[in-house]
C-alpha cells in the first residue's frame, strides 16, 4: 500500500474560516513520494451533527483530535472527540464514529464509548490501499476536461445524419459527456457521394461572473420561445418584482436591458417588503410565480400568483391577484413565523412544495431556518393536502456557521427518477453560504424522511471555484443545447456583501451523481474537429477513436 489517508481539523479563523468549518473533519492522501494532497480542497469533509435544545433551539457540535484506523470487517473508522462551538468538550466518556469502506461514503455518525475505540488505537494517518485510495483521490479533487473523440471515419447520407453525429467528451474523474457538433456544411456535397475533410465545432453555453450585480436568487425560465429571468432585487431594496425577456439566455444579461415590474410595491394589498426569491414553475399546466412578501410589519410569508392564460409574463395585468399558501384546513402556514423560498417538485406518487420556515427570529430562542414539505393538489396549488413534514435542519457545523443557522432557498431537478434537492445554508450574504444536497427516488413518498439522504458535505462552497464567495441560493434549468445549468449568487470577495449571480454547467460523474464545482475554466468550452466524412447514399457506420 503506497498510500496514506491523514484525518486533521483546522485552526479557527473567524474571518476566513470559522468554528463551524475548522472543527470538522478533514481529509488528506500521501503517496510514495511524500507529498500531502489535501481531499475537497482542503474543506470540511465530516460534520458533527448539533442537537435540539428543550427550547427547540439548535446546540452546534465540532470535533477534535480526530483519528482513524482499521475495523475487523474491512471498514474504515473515522473518530474524533465532540465539542461545544468554542471547542470545549461535550463528554469525555463518548466519542464520534464514522465508518467508511471507500473514503467517499460515510455511514452515520453515532457514540462510542472512549475506551473501547482507543482500544482500537486510532491515530492520525492509516496506509490504505491503493485502489480506494485513487478513486477517493478522483472522487473529492477538481474534475476537469481531458479529452474528445469522435466517430471515425464519419459516415453520413444527408444533413440530417451529419447533424447527429455527436462529440464524446473525456473527464479526468473517467467520467463522460455526449456534446453536439456544428459542422461546416459548405465543405460537403450531399448529392455526390464520396469522402470529405470537413472542420466542426463545440462550443459550450457559458457566463461571466459577476453576471448581475445585486441581484441575489436567481431563476432563468423557458416560456413559449423566449427566456425570462427574475431574482431578489437587492439595488432596488427588494421592493417590487421585476422580470427580464429575451430571446437567448445570454441577452438576459445585456447591458441595458429592460426590467418590467409585474409586482409593484402596494400597501393596499398588503405588499410592502421583501419581495423574495420569485420562482417559475408550470403547476398543472398553469404558470405560476411563488415567491414571499411582506406586509406594513415585517415577516415574509409564501404567496403564488398565476398568469392568466394567453397573456404575456412581462406586464402586471396578466397575473391574478396574489393569493397566500394555506395548510389543509384553510388556515395560513403559519401565524407568528416566518415563511419564504418556496419551491416546486412532481413526484411519482404526487406533488410537493417545499419551503422554509422559521421561529422567533433574531431572539434568544430563534429556531433557525428549517426545510418543510408537503403534497399539493396541482389543480388547487396554494392550498397544503397534507401536514407539513419537517424535512432538515441546519445541524452540520458548514449550515450554522457563527450563528446563521440556515437551511433555505430548496430547488431540484429529476434525473434518471432521482430527485437532487439543492438547498443553501450559513450566511445569505456573506462567503460562508453554501450548498446542500438532498436525494430521493422520485417513485418514493416524498413526506416520508426515510426517502431522503442528506449529504453531510457542501457540495458547493467558497473554495470550490476561484474568485466565487458564499455560493448559494440557486435554482436550475435546462440550455437550448440540453445541458443542465445551475443559476447562484455570490460575492467577488471574501469580506464583499454585494450578492452575484453566476451561471454554469452541472457536471455528472461516471456514478450518475450531480458535480456543482466545475468552473468554466476547467470544462471544455470550445472545440474544434476536423473530420473525415463520407457521403454514402446508404446507412454508414463506424467507430469512436480519441481526438
Amino acid at each position: 500500500m503506497k498510500y496514506r489517508i491523514s484525518v486533521y481539523t483546522r485552526s479557527v479563523d473567524p474571518d476566513r474560516y470559522p468554528a463551524g468549518l475548522a472543527n470538522s473533519i478533514h481529509l488528506a492522501c500521501t503517496g510514495d513520494g511524500g507529498e500531502r494532497q489535501p481531499l475537497n480542497r482542503d474543506y470540511g469533509i465530516l460534520f458533527a451533527r448539533g442537537v435540539i435544545a428543550p427550547d427547540n433551539t439548535i446546540v452546534p457540535y465540532g470535533v477534535k483530535n480526530p483519528g482513524i484506523f482499521a475495523m475487523e470487517d474491512g471498514r474504515i473508522g473515522i473518530t474524533g472527540e465532540r465539542v461545544y462551538e468554542n471547542g470545549e468538550p461535550v463528554d469525555d466518556r463518548q466519542v464520534l464514529l464514522w465508518t467508511t469502506r471507500d473514503l467517499i461514503r460515510f455511514e452515520e455518525e453515532q457514540l462510542a464509548d472512549r475506551a473501547e475505540i482507543e482500544a482500537l488505537h486510532p491515530a492520525d494517518a492509516l496506509p490504505v490501499e491503493d485502489e480506494i485510495a485513487e478513486r477517493a483521490i478522483l472522487y473529492w479533487n477538481p474534475i476537469r476536461y481531458t479529452s474528445c473523440a469522435i466517430p471515425e471515419p464519419v459516415r453520413v447520407k444527408d444533413e440530417r445524419e451529419l447533424d447527429a453525429i455527436r462529440a464524446t467528451l473525456f473527464y479526468s474523474d473517467g467520467s463522460e459527456r455526449s456534446a453536439g457538433i456544428r459542422w461546416d456544411r459548405e465543405a460537403i456535397s450531399f448529392d455526390r457521394p464520396g469522402t470529405y475533410a470537413v472542420r466542426g465545432e463545440f462550443r459550450q453555453q457559458t457566463f461571466r461572473f459577476p453576471l448581475a450585480n445585486g441581484y441575489g436568487d436567481p431563476v432563468l425560465f423557458p416560456w413559449e420561445g423566449k427566456w425570462y429571468y427574475i431574482s431578489t432585487n437587492d439595488n432596488l431594496d427588494d421592493i417590487g418584482l421585476y422580470v427580464r425577456e429575451a430571446d437567448r439566455a445570454e441577452d438576459l444579461f445585456a447591458e441595458g436591458i429592460t426590467e418590467h415590474l409585474i409586482l409593484p410595491f402596494d400597501p393596499e394589498r398588503g405588499f410592502e417588503q421583501t419581495f423574495w426569491a420569485p420562482e417559475f414553475h408550470v403547476i398543472g399546466g398553469e404558470l405560476y410565480l411563488l415567491f414571499a412578501v411582506s406586509g406594513h410589519t415585517w415577516g415574509p410569508q409564501c404567496h403564488m400568483m398565476k398568469l392568466k392564460k394567453g397573456r404575456p409574463i412581462i406586464r402586471e395585468d396578466s397575473w391574478e391577484d396574489p393569493v397566500r399558501v394555506l395548510r389543509k384546513d384553510g388556515s395560513p402556514l403559519t401565524r407568528d413565523a416566518i415563511t419564504l423560498d418556496m419551491t416546486f417538485v412532481r413526484g411519482e406518487r404526487a406533488s410537493y412544495v417545499i419551503w422554509s420556515y422559521r421561529e422567533f427570529i433574531g431572539t434568544p430562542k430563534d429556531s433557525g431556518s428549517m426545510l418543510y414539505i408537503a403534497a399539493i393538489d396541482e389543480r388547487e396549488p396554494w392550498r397544503l393536502v397534507s401536514d407539513p413534514v419537517l424535512l432538515t435542519r441546519p445541524l452540520f457545523g458548514w449550515e450554522n456557521v457563527a450563528g446563521t443557522i440556515n437551511n433555505e432557498g430548496p430547488h431540484a431537478f429529476i434525473r434518471d427518477g432521482r430527485v437532487y434537492l439543492t438547498y443553501s445554508g450559513g450566511s445569505a450574504n456573506s462567503y460562508t453560504y453554501a450548498l446542500g444536497l438532498l436525494t430521493a427516488r422520485t417513485s418514493d413518498d416524498l413526506l416520508d424522511l426515510a426517502s431522503w439522504d442528506k449529504s453531510m458535505t457542501p457540495v458547493l462552497t467558497f473554495y470550490s471555484v476561484a474568485g466565487e464567495y458564499g455560493p448559494g441560493h440557486n435554482s436550475f434549468f435546462t440550455n437550448d443545447d440540453g445541458d443542465l445549468m445551475i443559476a447562484y449568487h455570490a460575492e467577488t470577495a471574501i469580506t464583499e456583501r454585494l450578492r452575484c449571480d453566476g451561471i454554469r454547467r452541472v457536471h455528472f460523474r461516471s456514478d450518475g451523481t450531480p458535480y456543482f464545482q466545475m468552473s468554466t475554466e476547467e470544462d471544455a468550452t470550445v472545440l474544434e474537429v476536423t473530420a473525415s466524412v463520407e457521403v454514402t447514399g446508404t446507412d454508414g457506420g463506424g467507430s469512436a477513436g480519441r481526438a
